[in-house]
């Protein structure tokens, strides 16, 4: 089945869990569906004085098992078909980790290349005013995603507070922690990719400093789980971002890199030059001979037409969606494991919960106690799945998906459709 949409891609996992699971129609008739899908105009006022519309959406796929919960993204490839697929994978990261939230997901098409600062400001803002009827610290909680950051999240925070008279800590998560954002946040998602890189290699008797890995993608996953990769003992022989790959077979420097990183205009690695260090495209990354791959860019990057050409040993998907289905039977027929993105990158989920637990009792807790925490709640969802794979041979994402799509079809059968 060929998949031309990410939303087609999410319907055919469950599909196969539902099949699979023998899952109630009914429930699967209400899970193929998402509970709310809203789309907006925000007009803008340009420095210039023109006037830009830019259309935005906020989908929310369960409330099942809590209150949404998912990024906001700015980028010109978002369309509705994508909200929908990333809210549903939200619904399977937030119930495979056995955190009390559902799924979302919002984002506006836009390049935010183009835009000056002041204008993505006022960007967010609309957008933020036009999708408070749907949001909430009890309803659907935001939180950053690609082309959005802590900044961004203040500036949603203060415009919700401003309309409530009141400062309202809680609407989204991934604040600086000067607006009570937590501890860990910001590394979370990409310490989930090396807590999960971690205890698949304890189970395939391999130690970190006898692991070659590669990276796709250098923004806050990429970079940071190539960091902590690194430190505990890996070799990192190759990262990339849009602008290009960078490799070296004796490692890379990957301090340094963060370090440039900062220096340039849009976070990226453009420009960066090291001994040793030589270009590759990220197509050739993908393709490299290394232990682990881990794809932290975009949706959609091993497909049928790559998937027979990698080498690596495990992929780690630090992304969302970015094996299509038909890639993943490719790479299990090569017996190459693949951890899947709702369980290898649900770390910032994970903090994200205890930062809202945090914003609501105004207690905060200190980066040791996050950690600890998140390493706990991984190790145990890893170990669940990884033994549910293990004990009916099914791969990882069967695994996962069976395990989340259990738990929110529990969630429903107890609470029964209303009205």
């Amino acid at each position: 089945m060929k998949h031309d949409s990410v939303f087609d891609m999410a319907l055919e996992q469950l599909e196969t869990t539902a099949k699979r699971i023998k899952l109630n129609p009914d429930i699967h008739r209400v899970l193929q569906s998402c509970e709310k899908e809203l789309t907006v105009a925000c007009p803008v006022v340009m420095n210039d004085g023109r006037i830009e519309v830019f259309e935005g959406y906020r989908v929310q796929h369960s409330s099942a098992r809590g209150p949404c919960k998912g990024g906001i993204r700015f980028h010109e490839s978002v369309t509705v078909d994508e909200m929908k697929a990333l809210a549903m994978w939200m619904t399977w990261k937030c119930a495979v980790v056995n955190i009390p939230f559902g799924g979302a997901k919002g984002g506006v098409r836009v390049d935010v290349t183009k835009l000056e600062k002041d204008e993505i400001r006022r960007l967010t803002r609309r957008f933020t005013v036009n999708i408070m009827p749907i949001i909430g610290p009890r309803h659907d909680i935001p939180a950053p995603d690609v082309n959005t950051n802590a900044e961004t999240m203040g500036w949603i925070m203060d415009t919700v507070s401003m309309y409530q008279g009141a400062t309202v800590l809680d609407i989204v998560t991934g604040k600086s922690t000067d607006l009570g954002g937590s501890l860990g946040r910001r590394e979370a998602t990409g310490r989930g990719v090396m807590l999960s890189t971690l205890e698949l290699l304890k189970r395939l008797h391999i130690e970190p400093e006898n692991v070659t890995a590669a990276i796709q993608g250098f923004g806050n996953v990429g970079s940071v789980g190539a960091d902590l990769l690194h430190k505990e003992g890996c070799r990192i022989i190759a990262v990339s971002d849009v602008t290009g790959g960078y490799y070296n077979s004796n490692g890379l420097p990957i301090r340094h890199m963060i370090e440039h990183a900062k220096t340039t205009k849009f976070h990226t690695l453009d420009g960066f030059t090291a001994p040793g260090v030589s270009k590759i495209s990220n197509e050739e990354l993908l393709q490299l001979d290394v232990d682990i791959l881990v794809p932290a860019a975009m949706e959609k990057q091993i497909t049928d037409k790559n998937a027979d050409k990698v080498k690596a040993k495990a992929v780690i998907e630090g992304a969302n969606g970015p094996t299509t289905p038909e890639a993943g039977r490719i790479l299990h027929k090569k017996g190459i494991t693949v951890v899947p993105d709702i369980l290898a990158n649900s770390g910032g989920v994970v903090v994200s919960y205890f930062e809202w637990v945090q914003s609501i009792q105004s207690f905060f807790w200190d980066v040791e106690a996050v950690n600890k925490n998140l390493k706990r709640v991984l190790v145990k969802a890893f170990a669940d799945v990884w033994d549910l794979a293990t004990r009916e041979k099914l791969t990882m994402r069967d695994a996962a998906t069976q395990i989340a799509v259990q738990r929110v079809a529990m969630a429903m059968e107890e609470r029964g459709i209303f009205p």
